[in-house]
């Protein structure tokens, strides 16, 4: 990972628009509106106005303004208090512009960021954002020349705590995933009364 003032001088060479942008597709992610950062969206937008970044380097600054607005969160602060912290940590001589988009869009999605910080404390628990099956068949195996058996496959796709996206994968025979079936059923019959 490139040093951290290498990271704020990226950001520090954006526009304030373009900074906006980014910051806004962070808070919408941490005030639990997206399953996700999508990087290749900031990427395709940040290659329209001609700001060529690495990969590495699009990461590196994706991870930075999560961890500046988390920390934010988590400690309470003000836009004020943001503008200042980042002032006092002394990486950059910051903007005033990015400074102004900093305190602007703090003050206005702080408190949501925060409350959606105590929800995943609480529950601390992945989100499942996707999940994919395929129906198989298994031919033979190891111990067992002509096995026929159909089985049901499973992936899903979790985003963790951290923000991070998970993949698990399972396997399971036709009457598990009826029985798996029957009780997802038995949820959302439970959820609609809610």
């Amino acid at each position: 990972m490139m040093g951290v003032n290498k990271v704020v001088d990226n950001i520090c060479q954006l526009s304030p628009d373009l900074l906006t942008e980014a910051c806004q597709h962070i808070l919408i992610y941490l005030q639990g509106q997206t399953g996700g950062v999508d990087s290749a969206e900031i990427s395709e937008r940040f290659q329209r106005a001609g700001v060529r970044l690495d990969h590495e380097a699009l990461q590196n600054m994706i991870r930075f303004l999560l961890l500046t607005f988390r920390s934010a969160g988590k400690n309470r602060l003000s836009g004020d208090d943001l503008v200042s912290r980042l002032e006092e940590e002394g990486h950059h001589a910051w903007p005033k512009g990015s400074l102004k988009v900093f305190h602007g869009l703090w003050s206005e999605h702080g408190a949501s960021v925060h409350a959606q910080q105590e929800v995943q404390a609480a529950l601390s628990i992945g989100q499942l954002v996707d999940v994919q099956w395929k129906l198989g068949m298994a031919m033979s195996s190891d111990t067992c020349r002509s096995l026929n058996s159909p089985y049901v496959s499973l992936l899903l796709k979790v985003v963790e705590p951290s923000g991070q996206m998970r993949h698990r994968s399972f396997e399971m025979t036709v009457p598990q995933f009826q029985n798996f079936h029957k009780q997802f059923k038995e949820m959302a019959a439970v959820m609609e009364t809610v």
